[in-house]
Formats: structure tokens, sequence, C-alpha cells
């Protein structure tokens, strides 16, 4: 005989899988900080390419403007206003992905171990229904 609570913890947990649970299996294999590191040099590298592209363009844009006033000066300001803001954009954007995906994680974590409490109600269902 069917039992109407077990159909709908089974449908229930099979929603899940079927949805969020894939993505959430393969976050919760990771340690949270191991997760959100990886990203962070992911982003890290990310936006160290993306600086580069923006100060080469940046470069080509002024170019003329640049060659006409060339002394020592202004390119040691230049370069140290380049690396300063390099650091700047990286330790923003580091700070944001560690916050971001160490959320990520433990939410994922949590409906994780939602789900496996579950499993465990369902099989003491069963164990339940075999006596």
């Amino acid at each position: 005989m069917l039992d109407e609570r077990k159909v709908k913890l089974m449908t229930k947990l099979a929603l899940y899988e079927q949805t969020q649970g894939k993505k959430d299996f393969k976050v919760s294999e990771y340690y949270r900080k191991d997760y959100a590191g990886m990203h962070i040099i992911f982003s890290i590298l990310w936006v160290t390419v993306g600086y580069m592209l923006l100060v080469i363009m940046a470069a080509f844009a002024g170019l003329e403007a640049l060659m006409e006033s060339l002394s020592l000066a202004l390119l040691i300001t230049l370069g140290a206003g380049i690396v300063i803001g390099y650091l700047i954009v990286v330790i923003v954007y580091a700070v944001i992905t560690g916050w971001l995906y160490n959320a990520r994680h433990k939410d994922a974590r949590q409906r994780v171990k939602k789900y496996n409490h579950n499993l465990t109600i369902l099989l003491k269902m069963y164990e339940k229904e075999k006596k």
C-alpha cells in the first residue's frame, strides 16, 4: 500500500536531485576554504587579464599625449598609479569573490544536509514498514 507521506518525500527528494541538487552536490564535495580559494584564484587571474587589456587600451588611446610630455618622473608616476590601481582592484575583487563563494558553499551545504536528513527519514519509513 502506498503511504502518502512517503510518496511526497520521495517526490521532494527527486525534484531536488533533478534541479538544484546537481550543482549543490558538486559544490559540497569541496571544503569551504578550498571552494572559495579556487574561485578567488580564478577571479584574480581574470581580473589581471582584464586590467592588462584595459591598461593597454588606455596606453594606445593616450600614446600621442604621452609621447609629447615624456619624462622619467611621469613614467614613474604612471607606473606607480597602474600598480596601485591594480592592487586595489585585485583586493576588492578577491574580497567580494571570497564572500560570495563562501555564502554559496554554505547555502549549498545546508541544502545537502537537509536532503540527507530527508533521506534518513525515508529510510526509517521503509524500515518501519518492513517490521
